[in-house]
């Protein structure tokens, strides 16, 4: 059913008693043709998106080959980095005291004086490290480790040479006190 035609002269651009335009083709959307569902893909045939490694190419012709479109479902090359928050979190800041402790513990196996004082910075660089949860509790626990192991070494050698030297003063001969004319 259609309404009857405004009266007077005025027309109305919305009322016509015949269509404007034919109807819609279902087949098309915006004019254009609906493209079919995608059917399986073989993972092996190269297609559109990737020109075929094994294809024979003259090293002569001089010819630039068209560059290479991404594969689907993979970023095209150039898009910046990832937002972040995502993938791996990023590791805390180690401490410094505990990197210092670990390197004076080490120098302890040239220069003894050193191991000490790496296993004490290295009780200092942990109680930093569970307040302030920074990184480094490894390095720390190794430097008391080391530097206590060291010093243990450096006080054994020191009593061996102490008791080395009383017991060469103990038995030394005399020859000054025990003289005879």
């Amino acid at each position: 059913m259609t309404n009857p035609p405004p009266p007077g002269n005025w027309s109305d651009p919305t009322w016509s008693a015949q269509p404007s335009s034919p109807a819609p083709d279902p087949t098309l959307v915006a004019g254009q043709p609906v493209p079919a569902q995608p059917g399986p893909v073989d993972p092996y045939a190269p297609g559109p998106y990737a020109p075929d490694p094994y294809a024979p190419v003259d090293p002569y012709a001089g010819a630039k080959q068209p560059a290479a479109q991404p594969m689907p479902g993979y970023a095209p090359p150039g898009y910046p980095p990832q937002y972040p928050g995502y993938g791996y979190p990023q590791p805390p800041k180690t401490n410094g005291m505990a990197i210092a402790a670990f390197v004076l513990a080490l120098l302890g196996f040239t220069s003894c004086i050193t191991a000490p004082i790496g296993a004490i910075l290295g009780h200092v660089a942990q109680k930093q490290i569970r307040l302030s949860g920074e990184g480094g509790a490894g390095m720390a626990k190794a430097a008391i480790i080391v530097g206590w192991i060291l010093t243990g070494f450096l006080v054994l050698v020191i009593a061996i040479y102490a008791a080395a030297i009383i017991y060469a003063i103990a038995n030394s001969d005399n020859s000054s006190s025990t003289s005879s004319y």
